[in-house]
């Protein structure tokens, strides 16, 4: 057979693209487990409500490791901590960031997962010794893949001082402890009601996905008519999908806030 009519070489097959991992998201301050106004212990229904929203990771502020007037007081009180009787067994993985701790016992930030939590860690971000304060940083490996979403679940201060010092520490820690190119989820409750963190955040790339998609941060306090957008899911190196404010029943009078909702892909 000559050159010239040797058969045309066929070209490699296209590798496939990867396929994105979608992540559902929810943050919520849980008010320890009351509704609005103190108005009764709501944690049971707190939890059918959670679990009706099919999170894949939940972010929670202002949940009690333990509280013992509490637990004398209201006969329903579980025997858990509040993070693993809202993990039950939807959620195999959890972690807890204990921020406050007081003779009756401990509160702070937690993470409820349904991917396998690799490593966390709760950074201090506490400015004085009566507002304690925490970032609590998780790594999620998603399975089958290589890919692992940083994860950090935000409880900042009430006076601005605070927020801005507080806001430059997490700005700081991300910029040292992440790598540029990691899928990072930073959620929670920034107490912003002034809304002046967000330039600080641009710095490391981090985006609100409210005003991503429309223009403007999500309004969740308080939580029967929400007006000050306290609440924010911020994310890099991810695609949003989708992005809602769970402001109907059940939730206004589930909490002071009305949780966020997000649908992401890795």
């Amino acid at each position: 057979m000559t050159a010239a009519s040797a058969a045309p070489a066929r070209a490699a097959p296209r590798a496939a693209p990867a396929q994105r991992q979608p992540l559902r998201l929810l943050t919520i301050n849980m008010h320890k487990g009351f509704g609005f106004l103190n108005r009764g212990f709501v944690l049971h229904e707190l939890r059918d409500a959670v679990r009706a929203t099919g999170a894949d990771v939940v972010f929670l502020q202002e949940v009690l490791g333990a509280h013992r007037r509490h637990a004398q007081r209201h006969p329903t009180w579980p025997a858990q901590p509040q993070y693993e009787f809202l993990a039950d067994s939807m959620w195999p993985q959890y972690a807890y960031g204990r921020n406050a701790v007081y003779p009756d016992g401990d509160h702070g930030n937690a993470l409820l997962s349904k991917f396998p939590i690799a490593r966390h860690d709760n950074i201090d971000v506490s400015m004085g010794p009566h507002e304690r304060r925490g970032l609590l940083h998780c790594e999620l490996a998603l399975p089958g893949t290589d890919t692992v979403v940083h994860a950090i679940c935000v409880h900042l201060g009430l006076r601005e001082s605070q927020r801005r010092a507080q806001v430059e520490r997490l700005v700081d820690y991300v910029a040292q402890a992440i790598p540029d190119d990691a899928p990072l989820i930073v959620a929670g409750d920034f107490n912003d009601w002034r809304e002046r963190i967000g330039a600080a955040l641009d710095a490391v790339g981090l985006r609100d996905v409210f005003v991503e998609r429309d223009g403007v941060g999500a309004r969740t306090f308080p939580g029967r008519w929400p007006l000050l957008r306290l609440d924010r899911i911020y994310v890099r190196g991810v695609t949003l999908e989708d992005a809602a404010v769970l402001d109907t029943h059940p939730w206004p009078h589930l909490s002071d806030h009305v949780p966020l909702y997000a649908q992401v892909s890795a």
